[in-house]
């Protein structure tokens, strides 16, 4: 078919297309509403575990079925130890004391007439893809590696409070206290207070949701999510730690002799192939586009590789810019499956140099006992049907 015909060709289509799309049947759609809600036909949900408590539990975020880096609020993942409480942002307070010159209590509206910035930032759970040091394997993204999310937050640096009650000599930590009913209490160093960190109470353009902290968290870039410690009531400055029950009975690494690392806060280098991931199929042989995530604490990320051969060989990935410090990446290879076994994942390095390890390298260095920081390379294996499964399951 000549070039001239294949454009008549064409045009006939788009005309016979055109006046077949006038002649359908129209009907007014939906009024407008005062909160807009997404498509009936998207239907991506985070699944949820109960631990002890119907209080107590989690929900992964579908990262699988993202586009882009910025995770919808209403799809962060969730880590609760006492439920959700609802607090009135007009009656909240947070208290600064302790090792300072001038203690404050402060409102909601005084701190938000404070000067602001907004940043986006990854927020990860320490126990994130803790099914893998078992060698098994999380059957897709989310039951794997569904405890981590990426949002625009809106807050006041930390740094500008504590400049104003002026630490004194020997201030070293914060000891920062939730208004849940654990009063959940974690210990941090006040290098961070003095680096990144922000009293948080805006999310993707928005209050925060409660499920994040409603109305004002602590968010210290990079941490592990525990550490950010959710409505935030008090700051109690000290000179050393507190040693509190989620430093110590939890969120600490148990090494194999016996001791246990304890405030590794700084969550390391990690990525995710998304797609093809657990749970897809590939309809049939042909080009695809392999998709993922990629994060550090450490700052900003470098370079995320491909393998397609279970990691013998690798390949470079492009990163979609803007790649921000401490915040989701999104890499993309363009690639064309032969219909063939495959066996794929993905490797990140930080602007440190730092290289997400295999599963190997973690446990040899770390022992199997720590439900906490895994951040191992994740392989999925497509068969020759194209269905796609955890390659360590």
């Amino acid at each position: 078919m000549t070039k001239t015909n294949r454009r008549k060709l064409l045009g006939s289509a788009l005309a016979s297309g055109f006046l077949a799309q006038a002649q359908e049947p129209r009907s007014l759609g939906r009024p407008l509403s005062g909160y807009g809600e997404r498509s009936k036909f998207v239907r991506p949900v985070r699944t949820t575990r109960v631990t002890k408590t119907p209080e107590a539990g989690s929900s992964s975020t579908p990262l699988a079925d993202m586009l882009g880096t910025i995770t919808p609020s209403a799809l962060h993942y969730e880590r609760h130890h006492a439920g959700v409480p609802d607090i009135d942002p007009a009656a909240h307070r947070l208290t600064i004391y302790g090792l300072v010159q001038r203690p404050l209590v402060l409102t909601m509206e005084e701190i938000r007439r404070l000067p602001s910035v907004s940043r986006v930032h990854f927020l990860e759970c320490g126990g994130n893809s803790g099914v893998e040091w078992s060698g098994t394997g999380g059957p897709d993204v989310q039951r794997s590696y569904g405890l981590a999310s990426c949002s625009e937050w809106t807050g006041v640096p930390l740094r500008l409070l504590l400049d104003e009650v002026g630490l004194q000599p020997g201030a070293a930590w914060l000891i920062a206290e939730g208004a849940d009913a654990c009063r959940m209490q974690r210990s941090v160093p006040i290098t961070a207070a003095l680096d990144d960190a922000m009293l948080a109470y805006g999310q993707n353009g928005e209050p925060l949701r409660p499920e994040q902290g409603f109305p004002l968290r602590l968010l210290t870039p990079g941490w592990e999510g525990n550490v950010q410690v959710k409505w935030l009531r008090r700051l109690h400055v000290t000179a050393e730690p507190y040693m509190t029950r989620d430093e110590t009975s939890k969120y600490s690494d148990l090494m194999p002799d016996g001791k246990a690392r304890v405030f590794s806060l700084e969550m390391e280098a990690k990525s995710i192939v998304t797609f093809p991931s657990g749970g897809h199929t590939l309809s049939s042989p042909g080009l695809y586009e392999v998709s993922g995530l990629a994060w550090s604490g450490k700052g900003r990320i470098a370079r995320v590789e491909l393998t397609f051969d279970g990691g013998r060989t690798w390949t470079n990935a492009s990163l979609q810019e803007p790649r921000l410090p401490k915040a989701f990446t999104r890499f993309r290879l363009p690639w064309k499956w032969d219909g063939g076994p495959v066996v794929i994942a993905s490797r990140a390095t930080d602007e440190s140099g730092y290289v997400q390890p295999t599963r190997q390298e973690l446990v040899a260095a770390r022992g199997v006992n720590s439900g906490y920081h895994y951040n191992g390379i994740k392989f999925w294996r497509i068969a020759a049907g194209g269905v796609v499964t955890s390659a360590d399951a």
